[in-house]
């Protein structure tokens, strides 16, 4: 078969309606990564938006793809090939998670490359695209992802959330923090303490409490020099460390 025709098949009528379809169904993963990902950002934790946005629309593609290979490489695959394609998608995949999973930060309840990891990972799958030539199908997904990192932030700037503080307070030796007090005075700065976040240590220094506090609403939630001047007037504190939880 002659080049030119090798290559116009990439862009045949019925390609194009593959990709398309492949298109809509990116779609629908995004808009429902965000949904899930809006959630878990309203209530503060570490993955927001972004990175499930970009986790559910790359592993669509992947999916979706599976569903038509007698569309890959423009329609020239043999299904009774000697080499599986899909096994080598297994395998770069595989290894594109471990090299996003180094990106990724963690200090105490601070969580940092989240995104990051995520975007890498989408990147792999764009590859994938390509490679098997839904050429349409890569820069939709490629598209989409670039609008994620770059305007997400603006519309999750309008939409209501709550900033979440990792709090650590050391004790002074002797002193007997009460929970129920340590939730009052929280509330009436403006936060709650996260369910689940909060871990009690101790030695003979005395004890030190981790926990994260959630702003009650956007508006609400005293600032941190606020607290770190509160917290620095405290009998019983005998350091503290004060940092925005981010993603």
């Amino acid at each position: 078969m002659p080049s030119h025709e090798l290559l116009t098949a990439y862009w045949s009528h019925n390609e194009l309606a593959t990709n398309g379809l492949i298109l809509l169904n990116l779609l629908g993963a995004l808009l429902l990564g965000l949904m899930v990902g809006y959630e878990r950002s309203y209530h503060g934790r570490a993955a927001g938006m972004r990175t499930y946005g970009l986790v559910c629309m790359a592993s669509c593609a992947l999916t979706v793809i599976a569903g038509y290979p007698n569309f890959w490489f423009g329609g020239h695959f043999d299904m009774g090939a000697a080499i599986d394609p899909t096994r080598i998608i297994q395998g770069v995949v595989t290894g594109i998670g471990f090299l996003g999973a180094g990106v990724i930060m963690r200090e105490g309840f601070n969580i940092s490359g989240l995104t990051t990891a995520a975007s890498i990972w989408a990147s792999s799958v764009i590859g994938v695209l390509i490679g098997v030539g839904f050429y349409l199908s890569a820069m939709g997904l490629a598209f989409f992802s670039a609008i994620i990192m770059i305007y997400l932030n603006r519309i999750e700037a309008v939409l209501p959330s709550r900033h979440a503080v990792a709090v650590r307070m050391r004790f002074k030796p002797g002193y007997k923090p009460r929970e129920e007090v340590l939730r009052r005075i929280a509330l009436e700065r403006g936060y709650e303490i996260a369910g689940g976040s909060l871990t009690i240590s101790g030695d003979v220094g005395g004890q030190e409490w981790r926990f994260v506090a959630l702003a009650l609403s956007r508006k609400s939630g005293a600032p941190l020099s606020e607290l770190a001047d509160e917290l620095a007037a405290f009998e019983g504190i005998d350091g503290f460390q004060l940092s925005h939880a981010r993603n």
